[in-house]
């Protein structure tokens, strides 16, 4: 598998370090109780299918990328800078 980083280009999945579900850049307010908390941490989907996930470049420029990636076929559908999606 090969992904597309925005900073060097294409480059070999071993390269890279898999950081989780994208979920984690929704991360709760500080004060938004146990609840949001708890499913925060502990709660995720596990879909067939196309699902967006976290990755690090960490033997390249070190960004941190937002890969929408089909867990299925392991396509991958697109890759961002995560420090976008945050703006």
């Amino acid at each position: 598998m090969r992904l597309q980083c925005p900073i060097c280009g294409e480059r070999d999945r071993r390269e890279f370090y898999y950081q989780g579900a994208a979920v984690m850049l929704d991360r709760p307010a500080p004060d938004a109780g146990e609840a949001a908390w708890d499913d925060y941490l502990h709660l995720r989907e596990n879909p067939a299918g196309d699902l967006e996930e976290l990755w690090s470049h960490d033997a390249g420029c070190g960004a941190w990328l937002k890969v929408t990636r089909n867990v299925s076929s392991h396509e991958i559908k697109g890759v961002v800078l995560a420090r976008e999606v945050k703006r």
